[in-house]
């Protein structure tokens, strides 16, 4: 039924065409086509991309090992799996918690993943009433810049690792004797001048810009005013972007100027000086060692995220991604400098292998994939990078479809329904605007068992862990208002305040919650970086137009009636009037709106006679002429 194959990968490989299991695919064609057309790197390059050193075996490296291994096999451990499902149209992937689905992902085959992207782009607009700029990248619609993608470099690394879903990040200077206001410099434009790649110059107006010495103002360590957006671009300038929100609707995607790179364990960042370090590492010695690890040997390059899947990895894994990354970096500089506007200078990974890269660690109990090619590549990655994980990826060789056998296809169909149902009998309304998201919480069919105070907060408690999973599976992003039952003690509104911090801990999109208001509702944002759930896999209905309501049969019968009336106002010289209509309206005007019609008949003085005909729109309808001889 299940197959987990044995790892017949040999020790030493050959760097070739097939290439699209490496963690950074298109970072591997862009160093590739900038050789020249020839995928082969040499052999230094191929044993730092595919041949992973042994493992340092420190007694700190083995403790924190041991940790991780007995937090994965915790008795009250959530059961994690990633199910890929590869189509001729569609990869899907799902993750499951204890055989409820978490998160959903999906990319087509004629639209790939977006996010993550670099390109080469021409500056086309610039708004300094918006403070912001479109630049032509290639796509349909050009890309959105606001200044605030032009950040410092230290709130930029905060920026990255919302994205990757690393949170919070320390961060500190790679070099510590740095100048002191080196801290506040923007990250810098990279501008195409002649043929080369250079920062953009950055003109700073009014008396004294060109005194070096840091003001008051930044050496107290605030950070300088940001410059606006007319200063620093110009029509037609050439910059290289990175999309770092895909194209949502009718919006194009949201661009920014600060590079980021990631890697298994690292993310890079070439234009800034600063080193991040996850939170979610909870040691506060492992971290030390990967701030000191990562300092020494990527100093000289610019900053780096660790990742948190860098916790108790060895310094030569270390090295490697560095080597890797600032080779990719390279390569795409090189590129921009021969590459026309408007074009890709590099794009990630397909959806399944940056789920492997992103997603897969010790907390995940097992990868199953339905097809081989794809789990072949899963297999090299995996060996590569994570060996340690190599016997938790399957092949999964059933006949039924996997979806099925995982129970999964109900799930994304409930995920798409506007009512959720509470295990208490409560439940929850999703209503999705463009700009926001607004959430009812009902007590519905529970009506509790002591007094309505507990019934209430039972049911607030419920409703708000229910609320993160639906946030995190439907992918909701923006502004979220959530409309709790309303409670009358302080205590209650503290303890499902705390519930929903608690909850929201776990997911790993940015997110901000202000306290429940005294109307009982919680204002939050979370961070979108993709569509959601129902912008993937739904369109506006062709009846309503995406109103979700539509004229009732009452309404609509009225509105025939009256357009009947005014085509025959327009021409008198008729006694008999032939209405082709929708078959539910003419079922309607005979039976329940009989009078109605007779009614028309004599204050216009002809004949109405209806036509039930298929295929006409219910408030639509055809008028003939004729006789009543006829």
């Amino acid at each position: 039924m299940f197959a987990d194959q044995a790892n017949d990968t040999p020790k030493h490989q050959t760097f070739n065409k097939d290439i699209s299991s490496h963690p950074t695919a298109g970072a591997a064609r862009c160093l590739a086509e900038t050789a020249g057309g020839s995928y082969h790197l040499g052999k230094r390059a191929a044993e730092i991309l595919f041949n992973p050193q042994p493992s340092c075996a420190g007694s700190n490296r083995r403790s924190l090992l041991d940790t991780r291994q007995q937090r994965s096999t915790s008795p009250g451990k959530v059961k994690r799996e990633i199910i890929i499902n590869v189509s001729a149209l569609e990869v899907r992937v799902a993750l499951l918690e204890d055989s409820a689905l978490s998160e959903f992902y999906l990319e087509r085959e004629q639209r790939g993943g977006l996010a993550g992207n670099i390109y080469k782009g021409r500056v086309t607009r610039v708004l300094p009433g918006m403070q912001a700029a479109f630049v032509d990248i290639g796509l349909e619609k050009a890309g959105f810049l606001h200044v605030s993608d032009f950040q410092t470099d230290a709130e930029s690394l905060g920026s990255v690792a919302a994205v990757i879903g690393e949170g919070e990040v320390e961060t500190e200077p790679v070099v510590p004797d740095a100048e002191p206001d080196s801290d506040d410099r923007p990250a810098p434009v990279l501008e195409v001048r002649d043929g080369a790649l250079e920062p953009a110059a950055i003109a700073i107006e009014g008396e004294g810009a060109s005194d070096s010495r840091p003001s008051r103002r930044r050496r107290n360590g605030r950070h300088r005013p940001r410059l606006p957006i007319e200063q620093q671009l110009k029509r037609g300038q050439e910059i290289i972007v990175q999309i770092a929100k895909e194209p949502i609707g009718s919006k194009g995607a949201r661009l920014t100027s600060f590079i980021s790179l990631p890697g298994r364990h690292l993310v890079y960042t070439p234009s800034s000086k600063h080193v991040g370090i996850s939170r979610r590492i909870e040691s506060a010695e492992e971290r030390a060692r990967l701030r000191a690890a990562v300092k020494e040997l990527g100093a000289s390059h610019g900053g780096f995220i660790v990742r948190t899947a860098c916790e108790g990895v060895s310094k030569r894994e270390i090295q490697r991604d560095v080597s890797f990354l600032t080779k990719l970096w390279s390569s795409i500089v090189k590129a921009g400098e021969n590459t026309p506007p408007a074009s890709l200078l590099y794009s990630d990974l397909d959806v399944a292998l940056r789920i492997v890269r992103d997603l897969f660690s010790s907390e995940i109990d097992r990868l199953w994939c339905d097809d081989a090619p794809t789990f072949a590549r899963i297999v090299e990655f995996v060996q590569s990078y994570m060996p340690r994980l190599r016997a938790r990826a399957v092949l999964y060789e059933a006949t039924d479809p996997i979806f099925d056998h995982f129970s999964i296809e109900p799930q994304i169909e409930r995920a798409l329904e506007r009512k959720v149902w509470l295990k208490s009998g409560g439940y929850l309304v999703f209503d999705q605007a463009e700009a926001l998201t607004a959430i009812d919480v009902n007590t519905g069919r529970f009506v509790g068992k002591r007094n309505q105070d507990e019934t209430v907060l039972r049911t607030n408690l419920e409703a708000v862990e229910e609320v993160v999973k639906q946030l995190r599976l439907r992918n909701i992003g923006g502004i979220i208002i959530v409309d709790l039952i309303d409670m009358t003690r302080e205590a209650d509104r503290k303890r499902v305040s705390d519930a929903l911090s608690q909850a929201l801990k776990r997911d790993k999109a940015r997110t901000s919650m202000l306290k429940i208001s005294e109307l009982g509702l919680v204002q939050m944002t979370r961070k979108r970086t993709r569509e959601s759930l129902e912008a993937m896999l739904t369109e506006p209905c062709p009846h309503c137009k995406g109103c979700r309501v539509i004229k009732s049969v009452t309404t609509l019968a009225a509105d025939v009636l009256r357009g009947i009336q005014r085509a025959a106002g327009r021409n008198s010289q008729t006694d008999l009037l032939v209405a082709k209509v929708n078959p539910d309206i003419a079922r309607y005007l005979y039976d329940v709106g009989g009078n109605a019609l007779q009614a028309t008949e004599d204050r216009l003085g002809v004949k109405i006679v209806l036509r039930s005909t298929e295929g006409i729109e219910p408030g639509a309808f055809e008028l003939m002429q004729a006789t009543a001889a006829a």
